[in-house]
């Protein structure tokens, strides 16, 4: 438990082990068996829910990844910056929930991983607005899975019938934040309107007092390079591999969910409760994403989520 708690703070691998005198391997070991665990619990949680917004972003991780005896160790040095992988997260800004967390390429077909997951977490008519930077793949992967055939009316009585067109559903808002850069510094952000109108989507955020941003999840990002050990700026504890990134993002999708409370969450007591030792009197109750979500009532703690058995799935019939 506690070694598994050093990793969800930030720790790298190697240093829980020099920390708890144990081997890397083992630490390692322990990491893979919990990452199981936490897929089963967060799907078995993250499971028709119904979010209002969801922005999405992607940030780079560089891993040590490569095939051996195919590139020398000079040209794998070479090539470490110029090939990083991605860290694609989806989240809902109002109860900071992250939905989605991933790793891959900086592709379409990885956009459309994505936000496929983000269907399945999503209830069966939820439509929720989306945010997202720039990136023109998210527009293709949205319209894939948020669309509907539409037969266009005929416009003359003879010849031959219009063909049907693949169209956005009605109630699909998406828009995107376009920054542009001048020697890594942001000179300009931009506001495009993809899927919906503006009014729409400006009367949905101004309820919450937003306009069009990403800082929310732009926000996040910072949280997972500060506790993710393999991803944080100008550090030497990379990994090895996707698979082993995911496993950490595994962890810090569930702790930051369902273990850490947040400051921005807290709920105002009725009445102050006075305090078991010494201290001022308690006026705030600690509420995590998956509370403010209403996917849970209380903040769970990471022995209970370890320990906690996720009922089996239900079969199909006929199965």
């Amino acid at each position: 438990m506690r070694v598994l708690a050093c990793l969800a703070e930030g720790l790298g691998i190697r240093a829980t082990a020099r920390v708890f005198e144990v081997e890397a391997n083992t630490v390692l070991h322990w990491l893979i068996e919990a990452a199981e665990h936490l897929r089963a619990f967060s799907a078995y949680f993250l499971c028709d829910v119904h979010l209002e917004q969801l922005q999405l972003d992607e940030l780079y991780a560089v891993l040590r990844d490569r095939k051996a005896g195919e590139i020398s160790d000079d040209e794998a040095i070479k090539r470490l910056e110029r090939s990083p992988a991605w860290v694609w997260t989806a989240m809902d800004p109002k109860s900071k929930l992250l939905v989605v967390v991933d790793v891959g390429s900086r592709t379409l077909a990885m956009a459309q991983r994505v936000v496929h997951q983000v269907t399945q977490v999503l209830a069966r008519d939820c439509v929720p607005l989306v945010l997202t930077d720039g990136l023109k793949d998210y527009g293709t992967a949205l319209l894939t899975h948020f669309g509907q055939w539409v037969h266009p009316e005929r416009r003359q009585e003879k010849g031959p019938r219009p063909q049907p067109r693949w169209l956005p559903l009605p109630a699909l808002l998406y828009a995107q934040v376009v920054k542009s850069y001048r020697r890594r510094r942001i000179v300009g952000v931009k506001h495009r309107v993809v899927f919906g109108t503006r009014l729409a989507i400006e009367q949905i955020l101004a309820s919450c007092g937003w306009t069009i941003n990403t800082a929310f999840v732009e926000r996040l990002n910072l949280d997972i390079r500060q506790r993710v050990a393999a991803i944080g700026r100008r550090v030497n504890t990379l990994c090895q591999g996707e698979e082993g990134l995911l496993d950490q993002m595994v962890l810090f999708q569930t702790s930051h969910n369902f273990v850490l409370p947040h400051a921005s969450l807290r709920q105002p007591l009725p009445v102050a409760e006075a305090p078991h030792g010494r201290g001022s009197a308690q006026r705030w109750q600690p509420c995590t994403p998956a509370m403010a979500a209403g996917l849970t009532d209380h903040v769970w703690s990471l022995k209970e989520v370890l320990l906690y058995r996720v009922p089996p799935w239900p079969q199909p019939a006929g199965a």
